[in-house]
């Protein structure tokens, strides 16, 4: 939708600008000079016909420029870019498990995305400046200067009407939004990627992997429960200094015998 709007308003575009040449004489005068001029802008090839002041005769000029290259260029994008959003938005609903099959249609999608984006900077910026020298070229004031009429003093040469330049701003401005928007739309595609897809397994794969390493020589190894320990049989269990029946039970009865 974007797209034709941008075509459109600078396609589609014809304007007219008005001239006034009052002479010396009142008879070689004439007060209504129009200039119509259109989309590709080859103002070079606009041709218009203005009196001299010099009896009937009359001169034939042209404008100055040709700005059909960066208009062009712009509506060719525009085109362009209406007919790939047709075809993806027909791919995305009727073909939609076509399009999941492997990672070649979303890159597809993806590379194409970022390309449009950048041809809807550069169109839009080069048919700014396009459009600013068209603005001058037909200007009335700029127009007049082309005039012999207009470089005698006894002359009045006055601009009557300005061309109408909205939808050619509007063009503009349309171009800048659909940078924007296609810009934009780059994050939404790349996570139809297999990039994307990717990068999201990893921190999962990395979660799997820790409770294995807490498992590693940490709580679970023989720590605590090994025979040097609290469980050696050797610490309490020896018979020992308190526990040896020699130490204790040797001439006790009978020193005791003898004593009574």
């Amino acid at each position: 939708l974007f797209a034709i709007f941008a075509f459109a308003t600078c396609g589609g575009y014809s304007g007219e600008l008005r001239l006034s040449v009052d002479c010396a004489n009142k008879s070689e005068s004439d007060l209504s000079i129009d200039i119509a001029f259109a989309y590709p802008f080859r103002l070079h090839q606009v041709n218009f016909e203005a009196p001299t002041c010099e009896g009937k005769r009359r001169e034939t000029l042209a404008l100055i420029g040709d700005f059909s290259s960066s208009a062009e260029f712009f509506v060719t994008i525009a085109v362009f870019a209406f007919l790939y959003s047709l075809a993806a938005t027909v791919v995305y609903i009727f073909f939609q498990n076509k399009y999941r099959e492997n990672n070649r249609g979303p890159l597809i999608d993806f590379i194409v995305t970022v390309v449009f984006s950048f041809l809807w900077l550069v169109s839009s910026s080069a048919w700014a400046k396009g459009l600013s020298d068209v603005k001058v070229a037909t200007d009335p004031d700029e127009v007049l200067l082309l005039l012999s009429a207009c470089k005698q003093q006894s002359n009045k040469c006055l601009p009557v009407r300005s061309p109408v330049m909205s939808s050619l701003n509007t063009s503009v401005v349309f171009g800048y939004l659909n940078f924007i928007l296609w810009a934009g739309n780059i994050w939404f595609v790349f996570k139809e990627t297999g990039w994307h897809s990717s990068g999201q397994r990893h921190p999962a794969d990395t979660m799997e992997k820790q409770p294995g390493g807490c498992n590693q020589g940490g709580y679970n190894q023989d720590s605590y429960g090994p025979a040097g320990g609290y469980n050696q049989p050797g610490s309490y269990g020896q018979v020992g200094e308190y526990g040896q029946p020699q130490s204790y039970g040797q001439s006790g009865p009978t020193s005791f015998a003898n004593q009574i």
